[in-house]
Formats: C-alpha cells, structure tokens, sequence
C-alpha cells in the first residue's frame, strides 16, 4: 500500500492506539443536542456505576430483585415453548409417552443445574475483568496475557473464537424478541381458538412498540423489570406446584438415570431432542455478561433462591400434566392454568416476555459499545439514556437492524414452534467457545494446572458439542438463519480491524519524528497566532501528519498546540487519576494521552478540562480542532490477498479485494468524529487526501 503526500492521519477513525477504536457523542444524553462552545468543559458522559464487590441487607435484595429482570428475562420465559417443542416438532418429533416425559424433563433438569448452575455460576463467572463479564470481556482478559506471547497465531486463533462468539449472541439477540413475544401471545390460541389469527398482528405491534420506545431508554421503566419477573416466576412456580400436587410421582424425574434411558430408547430421535432441550437453558450467557451491572452475590442469589425453583417446579408441572393428559401436549403451559386465569396469565406472559427482548436488545447494544472501544467496529452513534447509569445506552443503527430482522423472522416463521428451528445454534455455539476460552483464562491467568483444567473444560465441551451437533439439523429449517447472522456480523468486526491496523500502519509510515520537528521549529520559527490548536493522533512519538498538512499550506502555527491520543486499555475502566496524563514540550507544544476501559466512553471536552489542571489553558472560543479524513482507494491490480506485497510489508495482515471494498463501504458510513468525540462542531477543520489502499 502507499499514499499520496501529504497525508492526514488516521484519527479520523482512531485517535488512540492502532489496536482500537472508541468515543461516544458528546450528545448521548436524552434530550441534549451536540456540545457547543458554551459547554466546552462540561462533562456529559455518566460516570460509571461500581456495584459493591459484597452487598448484604437491603442493598443485595435490592440488586438481586433488580437481576431477575435484566439477566433472567430471557432463561425466564422459556418455559413457554422449550418442553412443549421437544414433542411438537414438525422434523424429529418425540414419541409422547410417560418414559420420553421423564426422560425429557430429566435432560431439562439436569442442564439447567450443570450448564447455568454448575458452569457459569459456579466457574465462569469467576473470570471477571475487574468486574464485567461477557464473551468480549473475556477476549479482553485473554488479550492481556496473549500480548505478552510471541505465538501470534495462538492469539489469532483465541481472538477468531470470542470474536465468533460474540457474533453468534447477535442472531440470538434478533431471534429471542421474537420466540418470546409470540410464545406468549400463544396464549390465545387456548383462551380461544378463533383468536389464533390475532396472534401474529399483536406479536408485530408489541415488537415495534418495543423497539420504537428503545430511545426513551430503560430508566424509567427499568425498576419495574424486577417485580415484574418476580411475578412471573412466583406465577409459574405456583402454577408448576398445583399440577405437582396432582401427580407427585413426575418429581422421579431428577433421577439423571431417566435421561440415559430416553437416549438408549430413542437412538438418533432421542440426541436430536436436544436441540429443543437447550431452549431450557437459553439466556445462560446473559448471567455472565451483566455481571458488571449487578456482581456475583446478587446474581446468584436470584438464581438459588427463585429462579431456579420456580423454573424446576414449572417443568415438573408441565410434566405430571402430560402424564395426567397428554391431550394438553398443545400448549402444556397455558393449560396449567384455570381457564379463568388465561388472560391475566397471557398478560404477565407478554410483560415478561417484552422484559426477556429488553434484555437481550440492551445485551446487543452494550456489545456493540465493547465492539467499538476494541476496536472491531466502525463509529456508530452511541447515546447515553441516563445522568446516573453508564450503562444504559441507546444504539440508533443496532436498533434498527434488530427491528428489521425481528419483524422479518415473525413475518416469516409466524409462530414460536416455526421459529424454535432457527433458535438454539446461536447460544450453543457460544456457549462451547466460552468454555474453551475460559479454559485458556484458568490456565494463563490463574496459572491453574493442566490436570485441573483439562478434565474441567472437556466435561464442561462433552455437554457443549453434542448439543451444538444436535442442533446443526436445524440448519436447513431455519437454524441458518443465526448461522447467517453471526458469519455477517463476523466478517464485518474483523474486516474492519484487519482495515484499520493496514490503514493505520500505511499512514505511520512516513511519519515524522517529534524531535526532528520541534528543532525544525527552532530554526524556521513559522508565524504563530492567538489560540490553541488540538491534532488528534493514534502515534505517542511522531507527527500527526495532519499538522503537517496544516503547516504546509497554511503556513502558520497556534501558540499552544496539543497533541491527543486516546488509547483504550483491555480493563474495563481506567481509575480517574489514571485518566490523562500532560508532557509539556518545547514551542509552546503539549503531548496529552487519555487512556479508557473498554466500557467507559471518552470524550474530548472532558479530557481538555481535566488537562487543565497540568497547565493547558484552552479557552473554547479560542480551541481550534483538526482531523484528518482520509479518501480511501483500492489499488489496481490486487486481486489476491497477497499480491503487490514488499519484503517490509510480510507481517501485514492480508485482506482480499472484496474485503477492501467492504471496509471502504464502512469507513465511508461511519460516524463523523466530530460528533463521536462530542467535540463541538463549529470549533472543527477537517483537511482530507487519498490514500491508496
């Protein structure tokens, strides 16, 4: 690759470290447009929201009652459709008799208690990253110890597998919403079947209502997500003890032994049940990745003291129903209930199931943030819902998107047992790579040994894997739909870090030292005018090129210029005093580096009133921004990837051409940097060149 001098840099994209990308729009808060000269120094982004390592009293119920509607919401509402299509499927049906009952409900059991109890309670939720959890969280704290490896293509292999996985959770967080609304307005069909028709048209309404309020933000409605599911599972679990009552005998089915037998008595039907079995367990990666909203104590005391119960007791009344009738195989669920408690049901069904697609639609957005921060994500525009929780984001284009291909799987499956064939691919996959990288967490990390950690991980995959194949017949029904979903979202986070660290490292090139500069000013001494000038730069010892261009052709230079790098670390947060670090320079220069957590949002105003406390005085009618925006265009002749490459260039990673134009496509629809610094836009000049790619 080459450029055509003189050349802008980068920062454009990335004003910190070439291995990431980050900020948000300094007009993130509700109801505040862009950051004006009049408040240049305010701060506008929350500051983050530190949950107590071990709350106790009020405060842990407080917390663990707030749990049960962000990180429960989704395992919650299964019980709607999970043990009703293991016998309704319209590809591998099971047989309906007592032994597959007990035999299913064993299966059911004993996942919920391995995989949510045992695995990610119990072990992966202790591979915290200074507190958060999630699958990129956990790439982070991978990359703090690869980084310090000279086996490139280990690290390559570790990033490819949590970056997949993270994709993987997109085409859940599209299929959920979905499953969850019209499991729930299932409902109707039993009340009355004459109302089946409006099932679909009322699923719609809800779902675009859903995401149409998504940039009011949760705040307001987010405390009533924890009573709401606090409702719904004492609901269910009461409604499970009823029918218990009825057939006690059903509770043999937590002997594990019923499940060995359905799988001799049923041969290859039997191992394909699992592909509806794990419905039972969706929404387990939920528990790790708002770890940091809500810390361990709270979240598993939810799970031990109500979750759980009520989710066993509901399946174990689902069952012993079928046993007594097994003519309620239509919808075992509802018909647990007296048919004058159908519609009050349906009700506390369709909130609980709106609370299950809230979590999962803010899951996606607080991913897309870590996405970006890391630098795996073009700009987007990310708004902060509320003054006092750093969390709560808003995420314009990932809404859509989720809205757009949640309508479309409705409109298409048009009922929860059509759409429980796309559903189960996408969480299987990642729950697999989440136990090998923790594996590879304990081991570097926690310097377990190997005889601790192979035995752990290959029991922790032997449950994994065989549920995923289990699930690869679903590909042709519908499964590949989150299979499309995750290639898509894959391909797109890597082009884009593969594009920046080739772009970024063209633009470096020819750079100029920092030293050779400022003595070039001792002796040349350029004109020098009122006010101070900031150069945004990913470099902390050359010349951001855009200064370059900017003393060429116009000749002069500021009395106070500032050199910016922002640099996101791969913790979550950086601690305040930490924050901004001032080198004064000779000229009249400052050098200023910013240095953020992957889930904290930098801006530039703020970073400027935090300076001055080290002596830089920028006045914000006397501050003059400039960034570098590039023209990107493909070289003629690039057919392969490595085609055209110099000795020099031999550790570059290789893009195909289609990637290249994929990635021109992205930086062209990215964000302005003007509005995702927060800087204040009458304040910025931009000057641009090409770039030969």
């Amino acid at each position: 690759m080459k450029t055509d001098p003189p050349r802008p840099s980068d920062t454009t994209d990335h004003p910190g470290s070439v291995e990431a990308q980050r900020a948000v729009p300094a007009d993130a808060s509700p109801g505040r447009g862009p950051a004006t000269a009049t408040d240049f120094h305010a701060a506008v982004v929350p500051a983050r929201h530190h949950v107590e390592l071990r709350p106790t009293g009020k405060r842990l119920s407080l917390l663990s009652l707030t749990a049960l509607g962000i990180v429960y919401g989704d395992i919650g509402t299964s019980p709607l459709y999970a043990f009703q299509l293991c016998f309704t499927s319209e590809r591998h049906p099971v047989a309906l008799t007592s032994e597959n009952v007990y035999g299913i409900l064993s299966l059911i059991v004993w996942l919920l208690i391995i995989i949510v109890a045992g695995k990610y309670i119990g072990f992966v939720m202790r591979a915290d990253n200074r507190g958060e959890g999630g699958i990129l969280a956990l790439m982070a704290l991978i990359l703090q110890q690869e980084r310090r490896r000279t086996d490139s293509r280990r690290r390559v292999l570790l990033i490819s597998l949590a970056l997949f996985g993270a994709a993987l959770l997109y085409g859940d967080g599209i299929i959920t919403p979905a499953i969850s609304v019209l499991g729930a307005i299932d409902g109707l069909k039993v009340l009355a079947p004459g109302l089946s028709q409006l099932v679909l048209p009322i699923s719609v309404v809800i779902l675009v209502v859903l995401f149409a309020v998504q940039r009011f933000g949760t705040q307001r409605v987010g405390t009533a997500f924890g009573p709401i599911m606090a409702v719904w599972f004492v609901t269910i679990a009461v409604l499970g003890i009823i029918e218990i009552m009825r057939e006690p005998r059903i509770l043999g089915a937590l002997n594990p032994w019923h499940g060995l037998v359905f799988f001799a008595s049923n041969g290859y039907t039997g191992f394909l049940a699992l592909g509806g079995v794990v419905l039972a367990v969706t929404g387990a990666e939920a528990l790790y990745a708002d770890m940091g909203h809500f810390g361990k104590r709270p979240i598993r005391l939810a799970w031990f003291g109500l979750v759980l119960p009520a989710l066993l007791l509901n399946y174990f009344g689902q069952g012993a129903l079928l046993l007594r009738d097994p003519a309620t195989i239509s919808n075992p669920f509802y018909l647990l209930a007296p048919r004058a408690m159908l519609i009050p049901l349906v009700v506390v069904a369709a909130l609980a199931a709106i609370v299950a697609s809230q979590a999962l639609i803010s899951g996606a957005f607080s991913m897309t943030q870590q996405a970006v921060q890391l630098g795996y994500s073009p700009r987007v525009t990310i708004l902060h819902t509320s003054w006092s929780e750093a969390g709560q984001i808003y995420v314009p284009e990932i809404n859509k998107i989720l809205a757009a291909g949640c309508l479309l799987l409705v409109l298409t499956f048009r009922t929860a047992q059509n759409l429980g064939a796309t559903y189960g691919v996408a969480v299987t996959g990642t729950m697999a790579i989440t136990a090998l990288l923790f594996g590879v967490v304990a081991h570097t990390r926690w310097n377990w040994p190997l005889t601790r950690v192979v035995p752990l991980t290959v029991f922790f995959l032997a449950i994994d894997l065989p549920i995923a194949v289990a699930n690869t017949v679903k590909i042709e029904y519908g499964g590949w739909v989150p299979i499309g979903i995750a290639l898509g979202a894959y391909t797109l986070m890597s082009t884009w870090k593969k594009g920046r660290v080739l772009l970024a490292r063209a633009l470096h090139a020819g750079a100029l030292p920092l030293d050779l500069f400022l003595g070039d000013l001792t002796r040349r001494k350029p004109h020098r005018v009122p006010g101070t000038a900031v150069f945004m730069t990913s470099s902390n010892d050359g010349v951001p090129v855009v200064l370059l261009h900017h003393l060429k052709h116009n000749k002069v230079l500021h009395e106070q210029v500032i050199l910016m790098s922002v640099v996101t670390e791969d913790v979550p947060e950086i601690q305040s005093g930490e924050r901004v670090t001032v080198d004064k320079l000779e000229h009249g220069f400052y050098r200023i580096t910013a240095r953020y957590g992957f889930m904290e949002s930098p801006n530039v105003p703020e970073i400027l009133q935090r300076a001055r406390e080290s002596g830089v005085k920028a006045r914000p009618n006397d501050t003059t921004f400039y960034l570098g925006r590039e023209r990107l265009i493909i070289a003629d002749g690039e057919k392969r990837p490595d085609a055209r490459r110099a000795p020099e260039d031999a550790d570059l990673p290789r893009m195909w051409r289609w990637r290249k134009k994929l990635f021109v496509v992205m930086s062209r629809n990215a964000r302005s940097a003007t509005e995702f610094f927060g800087i204040p836009p009458n304040r910025v000049v931009e000057l641009g060149a090409q770039v030969e790619f």
